[in-house]
C-alpha cells in the first residue's frame, strides 16, 4: 500500500548547509564547499536536496542554515527561497543547536508543523521512494510525541556511520528504536550488519516543531533558553545581533548525542523514537573514493574498464580502478591502479583510494602552515 500524505500536514524542511567538506579538497574550498559543488549530475548537491523536497513543500516553507561566509553563495543558488529563511550561523555549533533553533523558530509560527532535518550534501537516487518514506514519516510525526529517523540498510560494516538498533514493528513501515551507536569499531560493525536489525543513521529526522522544541528543553536545558531568545527576535532588527551574541554560548553537540541517545534510554516503548528503514539509493559521498564507487555503480566509468575519468580526453594502458578529475586536460594513465587524481587551477592532488580519508587531515596541515590561499 502506497503511503499518502495527509493534506492537512504542514511540512517544513530545514536543510543544514554549513559544513566545510574538507574531504573533497582541492575542489571543495572554504568559500565553496562540497554542498555547493556539482558532484553528482546537474545542479549542486544543495540544489538537488531542495529539488527532491519540493514535491512535499514549497520554497516558502523551506529553510536553510549555513554560515556567514557561504550565505551569499547559498542565496545565489536558491533564488526562489525567501532570503530571510537563509540563516547564517555566527559560529558552528553542530546539529543539536541547529535543530533546536529550527524547532523554536517553527514552534512560534506553526507548532504542529512537521519539521524535517536534512543534510545538504547527500545523494538520493530513488526520488519516488524517498518521497514515499517522507510521507509515512510525516504521518507518524503528527500521530504523537514522536521523533523519526530515516534508516538505511547497511551494505557493508562501515565504521564511519552511526547505527540504529531497531526493535518491535509498529506497522508495515515503521520500527521502534532501541538505541543508537555512533561509529562502532570494525568488529561491532560486522556484528551489527550480520544481525539484520541495525540500520545506518542517515542524519535525516522528522518531528513536529513542538515535539522537537520540548526535547531540546528537556535534554539541553542550558542551551534551550538561548535558542528560544534568538527565535523570539526573528523578523525584527534585533535578530542578527541576538543570533551573534547568544548562539556561540550554545553547547557544541550533535542531535544524536544530545537528544536521540538520551531519549532512547527511556526504552523502545516509551521513547517515541521510530526508524523508517528505506531503500532510496542514499549515499553521503564522504570522500573521493566514495564518489568513485558511486559513479562506478552508476555506469559513469570509461567504456570497457573500471576507471572513472572526468577529463577532456583520456588515453589508458593497463590501468585500473582510478578516479581522475581534470576536466580541462587530456589525461594519460599507464600501468597505475587505484589512484585518485584531482586537478584544479592551483592544486594537484594525488592519492590512493585508501588515502582519501586523510585528505581532511591534509587541509588541517595546510591551515597550520597558514596556506590560506589553498583552503
Amino acid at each position: 500500500m502506497k503511503p499518502t500524505l495527509n493534506p492537512n500536514i504542514d511540512f517544513r524542511p530545514f536543510i543544514l548547509a554549513g559544513g566545510s567538506g574538507t574531504r573533497f579538497w582541492p575542489l571543495s574550498r572554504r568559500s565553496y564547499p562540497k554542498q555547493l559543488l556539482s558532484l553528482n549530475g546537474e545542479g549542486s548537491m544543495l540544489q538537488q536536496t531542495v529539488d527532491r523536497l519540493l514535491p512535499l513543500a514549497t520554497n516558502e516553507r523551506m529553510w536553510i542554515l549555513t554560515n556567514e561566509s557561504l550565505r551569499a553563495a547559498v542565496a545565489a543558488q536558491l533564488p526562489d527561497l525567501p532570503p530571510a529563511q537563509v540563516l547564517a550561523e555566527p559560529v558552528p555549533r553542530n546539529t543539536a543547536p541547529a535543530a533546536g533553533l529550527a524547532a523554536f523558530l517553527l514552534e512560534r509560527q506553526a507548532p504542529e508543523a512537521v519539521l524535517g532535518l536534512f543534510p545538504a550534501d547527500h545523494t538520493i537516487e530513488k526520488a519516488a521512494s524517498f518521497e514515499q518514506v517522507l510521507r509515512t514519516g510525516c504521518d507518524l510525526a503528527v500521530a504523537g510525541d514522536n521523533i523519526i529517523v530515516l534508516g538505511v540498510n547497511p551494505s557493508r560494516p562501515e565504521t564511519g556511520y552511526g547505527y540504529i538498533e531497531t526493535g518491535d514493528k509498529l506497522d508495515e513501515f515503521s520500527l521502534r528504536v532501541r538505541r543508537f551507536t555512533e561509529k562502532p569499531n570494525r568488529q561491532r560493525a560486522e556484528e551489527f550488519v550480520a544481525s539484520g536489525n541495525y540500520f545506518w543513521n542517515s542524519g535525516m529526522f522528522l518531528a513536529t516543531a513542538r515535539t522537537l522544541a520540548n526535547a531540546v528543553r528537556e535534554h539541553l536545558p542550558e542551551t534551550a533558553p538561548y535558542l528560544e531568545e534568538i527565535a523570539g527576535t526573528f523578523g525584527t532588527e534585533r535578530f542578527a545581533s541576538t543570533f551573534a551574541e547568544l548562539y556561540p554560548k550554545c553547547e557544541n553537540i550533535s542531535i544524536d548525542y544530545a537528544i536521540i541517545e538520551p531519549r532512547s534510554a527511556k526504552g523502545e516503548h516509551r521513547s517515541g523514537l521510530y526508524c523508517l528503514p528505506a531503500d532510496f539509493g542514499w549515499n553521503d559521498l564522504g570522500s573521493w573514493a566514495a564518489l568513485y564507487e558511486h559513479k562506478l555503480s552508476q555506469g559513469q566509468h570509461v567504456q570497457g574498464g573500471d576507471n572513472v575519468m572526468e577529463a577532456a580526453a583520456q588515453s589508458l594502458l593497463e590501468s585500473h580502478g582510478n578516479y581522475v578529475h581534470a576536466p580541462q586536460k587530456h589525461v594519460a594513465l599507464v600501468g597505475v591502479d587505484n589512484l585518485v587524481v584531482v586537478e584544479t587551477g592551483d592544486v594537484l592532488l594525488i592519492t590512493t583510494h585508501g588515502g582519501c580519508q586523510d585528505v581532511g587531515k591534509l587541509v588541517k596541515q595546510l591551515q597550520q602552515d597558514k596556506q590560506d590561499k589553498l583552503i
